[in-house]
């Protein structure tokens, strides 16, 4: 038995546009921050977390499920916080 924290999501994309480039990149580049190894897959296919062009290979479209799992110390924050990122609105993705 590991003693690696482990932390897993479904989260539903509600993004009329989906999961396009710009929501990706952020995804991505959120993941990178987190010490954790970070996957996220549809169905059976999983991808790495911090790679814009695989999470783009998804195809989640507005509904999409998608499931988040994370590996390592801060496991359980990273899910939570790239599961927020998922379900954002476009508009709530917008920078300031």
């Amino acid at each position: 038995m590991s003693d690696v924290p482990e932390a897993e999501g479904v989260f539903t994309v509600r993004s009329p546009m989906g999961l396009h480039a710009r929501p990706a990149g952020r995804f991505a580049s959120l993941a990178g921050r987190f010490e954790s190894e970070i996957s996220i897959g549809r169905g059976d296919e999983w991808v790495s977390g911090s790679s814009v062009l695989s999470i783009l290979c998804l195809a989640a479209t507005q509904g999409t499920a998608l499931c988040i799992r994370a590996v390592g110390v801060d496991a359980e924050e990273a899910v939570a916080q790239l599961g927020a990122l998922i379900e954002a609105h476009e508009e709530e993705l917008a920078e300031p």
